[in-house]
């Protein structure tokens, strides 16, 4: 019997996982936070996510509901779930939720942050944790293109194949882009804030933006590839290394964090 809701916020590396949702051989993050929550809590538990990562996905504030037969304190769910967790996935915080509260459905958008190295050499300390190009990019012309992306679009020729999406139109709020170092020797960060996202449509517009960034596509190309609904004419699926879902974001009144300490540490 339920006593109450409660969502976690939760970080994770997603290497080694096969993305969030729950397959078969237990090889996914919601498989092991789970099997975790069941020896918290002492019987089994299904969660629910705000956004489904993929196999090499990270996340830094993933938030997921549960419907718990116990009731703790927010510290003791921290503590003692984490207890059961890998190193690689922790837990960041705990709230009790009224009823109507839903990880997903009740989200007001998300964001996901692409930290992509510059430099001639691939990385090395941040291996898994960051894509690489070894050519400079053009952050002007990227910013050009990115402009033709942003407000509601079918974003058909940016989704994947598999995707379970009732609906390829979303909104795209914004698509910001920052560089910190120099030339062939630092990072960009891509923010994307939307109302929700198609399978692979973040690392599919990577892609894209690497293209025209590298100069083998002029701007312009950016809404012929939006335009056309066609995912052949886009560039290939960028990998996953580098991409972060920083997580949901709700209305005020549910009083959610939207940061967590390794968002201060991310690149």
């Amino acid at each position: 019997m339920r006593v109450v809701r409660v969502a976690l916020g939760l970080a994770y590396r997603g290497q080694a996982y096969a993305g969030w949702q729950s397959q078969p051989d237990g090889g996914t993050v919601q498989d092991a936070v789970e099997r975790a929550l069941a020896q918290f809590i002492g019987e089994p538990v299904r969660t629910i996510c705000a956004g489904r990562t993929d196999a090499g996905v990270h996340a830094l504030n993933q938030v997921v509901h549960l419907d718990s037969p116990v009731r703790r304190e927010p510290f003791s769910w921290v503590r003692g779930v984490n207890r059961y967790l890998p190193a690689d996935i922790a837990v960041q915080w705990c709230r009790e939720v009224e009823d109507s509260f839903h990880a997903r459905a009740s989200a007001r958008g998300r964001r996901y942050r692409f930290v992509l190295l510059e430099s001639p050499v691939r990385p090395a300390l941040e291996a898994d944790a960051c894509g690489w190009v070894f050519r400079p990019l053009d952050g002007a012309a990227m910013r050009a293109a990115a402009a033709h992306l942003v407000g509601e679009h079918d974003f058909s020729a940016f989704r994947a194949a598999e995707c379970q999406a009732k609906s390829p139109v979303k909104t795209l709020r914004s698509l910001d882009m920052a560089f910190r170092g120099q030339p062939l020797a630092g990072y960009w960060h891509f923010d994307f804030d939307a109302t929700a996202f198609l399978h692979h449509m973040v690392r599919n517009i990577l892609g894209c933006l690497v293209a025209v960034g590298s100069g083998r596509r002029p701007p312009h190309w950016m809404a012929e590839v939006l335009g056309s609904r066609r995912r052949e004419i886009a560039a290939p699926t960028f990998p996953p290394e580098g991409l972060y879902f920083l997580g949901p974001y709700y209305d005020a009144r549910h009083e959610l964090p939207r940061t967590t300490a390794a968002m201060h540490w991310l690149p």
